[in-house]
Order: C-alpha cells, then sequence, then structure tokens
C-alpha cells in the first residue's frame, strides 16, 4: 500500500496479506536453484542443500528469500518458463511449509512462472526485466496483488549486458522507473519497489555514480531494493573474485542504506546483518 505525501520511513508492502514495515531496512538472501550462476552455482540446486541453505540465511537475518530458477550473468543458460517452473518444483511450498515465517521472492521475467509460484504461496514478484520480456507480466502481478520489484534493464533479453553509453545514468534510471511505475500503478498493481538494476548493461562508473548518488533514485515516492552483492563492478577493478570483496561490499552497503534504501539482496546475509545493525545503532 502506498502512502502518498509520507516519508518512506513509514512505508509498507502489503505482501500476500502480511504487512511488511520497511521502516527497518530488509534482508533479502539469494537462493540460486541454478547450475549455472556466476558465484554459487550448483550449490543450492537440490531440495536439501536448498532448505539447509534457506534455514541458514534466516537464521543470519533475512527475512525475504529470493528464488531464482535461472541465471541471468552473461552468457547463462537461456530457459523457458516451462523449465523454471521444472527446476522450482516443489521448492515454493516446502520452504513455506518449513519456514512459515520466511517472505519469499520469486526472481522471473515469465508471466507463466509468477502464476505457478503464487498458487505455491510467493510473496513478492522480482522481474529483472521490468515487464519488457513478458507482455502480461504487468497484468499478471497486478492479479496477485503482490508487491513488484521493477527493476532498470536494458529493453531485450540479447542485449541485457551491452554496455550503453548514458549521458546522465541517474536521469535515465528515474526516466524508466517514472514511465514504468506510471503503467505498473494504471494496471493496478499497489506497491512497487525500485531495483537500479547493478550488473546490467553498465559501466563501472555509471555503477559508482549510482551508488554515490541514490538518494537521488526514485522521487522517494517508492522504496529502493540494491543488489551489488558479488557484482563484477566491484570485484574487477580491484583485481579479486566474487567471493573476496566482503569488506568492500559492505563499506557500499552502508553507504547506500545512509541514503534510504530498504531492501538489500545479498548472498552473505551474516555481513550484511552487522552493516544493517551499524547503520540502525548510526541512525538512532
Amino acid at each position: 500500500m502506498q502512502h502518498q505525501g509520507l516519508s518512506l520511513e513509514y512505508h509498507t508492502l502489503n505482501c500476500n496479506g502480511k504487512l511488511v514495515d520497511l521502516s527497518r531496512p530488509k534482508i533479502m538472501g539469494i537462493l540460486n536453484l541454478t547450475p549455472d550462476s556466476f558465484s554459487d552455482g550448483g550449490k543450492f540446486n537440490n531440495e536439501s542443500s536448498a532448505l539447509l541453505h534457506t534455514e541458514k540465511m534466516l537464521k543470519e537475518g533475512a527475512e525475504i528469500i529470493d528464488i531464482g530458477p535461472q541465471s541471468t550473468r552473461p552468457n547463462a543458460e537461456f530457459m523457458t518458463a516451462g523449465e523454471e517452473i521444472n527446476r522450482i518444483g516443489n521448492m515454493i511450498s516446502l520452504i513455506k511449509k518449513e519456514f512459515p515465517e520466511a517472505l519469499i521472492s520469486l526472481d522471473t521475467f515469465y508471466s507463466e512462472t509468477v502464476r505457478f509460484g503464487f498458487n505455491e504461496g510467493i510473496d513478492l514478484i522480482n522481474d529483472i526485466s521490468g515487464g519488457q520480456y513478458d507482455e502480461k507480466m504487468f497484468e499478471t502481478a497486478a492479479e496477485t496483488r503482490l508487491p513488484y520489484i521493477l527493476m532498470h534493464v536494458n529493453p531485450s533479453y540479447e542485449t541485457m549486458h551491452d554496455k550503453i553509453k548514458f549521458e546522465d545514468i541517474i536521469v535515465s534510471v528515474n526516466r524508466y522507473f517514472s514511465e514504468k511505475s506510471a503503467e505498473l500503478l494504471a494496471k493496478g498493481v499497489q506497491d512497487i519497489i525500485l531495483d537500479p538494476g547493478f550488473g546490467f548493461g553498465k559501466t563501472v562508473a555509471d555503477q559508482m555514480k549510482m551508488i554515490d548518488e541514490v538518494k537521488y533514485l526514485g522521487f522517494e515516492r517508492f522504496p529502493l531494493l540494491i543488489g551489488i552483492s558479488r557484482k563484477s563492478f566491484i570485484y574487477k577493478p580491484l583485481g579479486k573474485a566474487p567471493g573476496d570483496i566482503n569488506e568492500e561490499t559492505q563499506k557500499l552497503h552502508l553507504k547506500v542504506l545512509q541514503q534510504g534504501a530498504k531492501i538489500l539482496r545479498v548472498h552473505d546475509v551474516a555481513e550484511a546483518k552487522k552493516t544493517v545493525d551499524l547503520f540502525l545503532k548510526g541512525s538512532v
């Protein structure tokens, strides 16, 4: 539910009937069911290991579990909606049964996968395509009445990772958010979360500019989700591996939290939780 005219400090999301207060930033833990994810591919793509990892993330402080059946790294295997649904299997309902307190987000750009996930009990839709890869996505999101995560990305699957030369990345991303959020609201989507799309078709310089100017993204109307965990714009310039940049990532997490970010999408939950606690201590 949007509280027009109020500070985002008071923003709440209606997640499948559960009201989620965003005055305290939330951690979204990543659960990749993919064999080919760039940083943890194949680790959690069976039921027992996925459930164990979900339990670990929840204990460490995640409140949202983001299930990803398809990798969107450069040169990843392309999957159909049917293949995504087969890969998900019973995972959503299993997590719901084992961990009823967990909120489940489904990372997909297919409306058909969203419908499947909704019937299984998901609480949020995380669409990296901004509705551009499936024309039925926005109306499907409206039908479910679930919060919709709107990410900035290039207009086609094939060009998803093509580096675009933006005159001003902040202006371009905000223009996209303005157009897409208006479309979503017109369709009847009640809750919108904005994701600037780190790691998708942007230069290192543009992504660092977004970090520095997060406060200017989204018009203070919608909550911001930031997903920079293990992203190449951090580790490549440092000559490090994706799993070796925790210290640098947490400094950036703190920076975006101080500028109003409400959800951190992360692989390393315990470390992100320390950062959120540090931020809250400093903001008291």
